[in-house]
């Protein structure tokens, strides 16, 4: 099979098309004829040095969520039947990751693609598992709540914003440019700041003018740090662990970094909010496999709205 690979740490000229085997199944995953694959900043990480797990066995293949067509199941797995439409999200897969026409995972990490959605905007939804997490799980938004969406213009934040709106809170949402601010506005946002240029905490009065409940950052630094500003005593802040700079500690602030978790009820219920919610998936540019450096390229430019993804059929 084709696929990009990696075989060593570096810029994103390191990304080479390649052909490797098609990975072979164990008895309790799912083989994936990938469709379209997910691009994030945690994938540029890895490929500039950041391994977590161990020590890598090269070359690697990256990737970390998408979707595509059932292609075989192991022999223990009753859920999937071949040619269904699924979608994915498995963390640092051992046998090799989405940016590959064939991916294999464990099969609780697999979901039915949900029925308004395509194969393109399922393949950049997974994420959405850190989006519904963090709104529902991390800082379990109630209804009437206001809080700030920090970083929401991006492929995680853009889900989460409309989860929160799902759940009846009031949403801030921080972007980047007048384009982004427009952009989270169309998906919900009841207010929308550049959070580099204007006054967040200003704008958060207008919203909350006893102060703000609750934070979910998907970018750190001192942007955030204002965010936190307009937070009231006691507020919450939630972040995916990965934001870098995280958040300073405050006194009378609670700090949650968290990790999304898959797993057949966690697909279920994203699925749910999904249908719910009416999904919007903003979809920022679409490259082709062999163009896998060229997203990554677009990623270090910044000012990316919505996901990036990879057309691998």
């Amino acid at each position: 099979m084709r696929a990009a690979v990696i075989d060593s740490f570096g810029g994103p000229e390191v990304l080479k098309l390649g052909t490797v085997p098609v990975p072979e199944l164990d008895p309790e995953e799912v083989l994936i004829a990938v469709h379209t694959a997910g691009v994030g900043p945690w994938d540029a990480d890895i490929r500039g040095g950041w391994w977590p797990q161990g020590s890598p066995r090269f070359p690697v293949i990256l990737g970390t969520d998408g979707s595509g067509n059932v292609a075989a199941v192991g022999s223990r797995v009753r859920r999937f039947k071949v040619t269904e439409k699924v979608y994915s999200y498995s963390w640092l897969t051992p046998k090799g990751g989405f940016y590959a026409e064939y991916v294999a995972v464990a099969a609780e990490n697999v979901a039915r693609v949900p029925r308004r959605l395509d194969l393109r905007k399922a393949g950049a939804i997974p994420t959405g598992l850190t989006a519904l997490q963090g709104v529902d799980d991390a800082l379990q938004i109630k209804r009437g709540e206001s809080v700030i969406i920090h970083g929401a213009s991006g492929g995680v934040g853009t889900l989460a914003v409309q989860f929160a709106k799902l759940r009846g809170a009031r949403v801030l949402a921080t972007a980047s440019g007048a384009d982004g601010k427009a952009l989270v506005r169309r998906l919900g946002a009841d207010i929308a700041v550049d959070g580099k240029q204007e006054d967040v905490v200003a704008a958060a009065r207008g919203l909350a003018p006893e102060g703000i409940d609750a934070v979910l950052a998907f970018a750190g630094g001192n942007a955030l740090e204002e965010c936190i500003h307009a937070l009231r005593r006691g507020g919450r802040v939630a972040y995916p662990n990965g934001v870098e700079p995280g958040p300073e500690k405050h006194g009378a602030i609670e700090i949650k970094a968290y990790d999304a978790v898959p797993g057949v009820r966690e697909f279920e219920k994203l699925n749910r909010a999904v249908d719910a919610v009416r999904l919007k998936v903003p979809i920022a540019v679409t490259y082709p496999l062999a163009q896998a450096a060229k997203a990554h390229q677009r990623l270090e430019e910044r000012h990316v709205l919505g996901k990036v993804v990879l057309r691998i059929r």
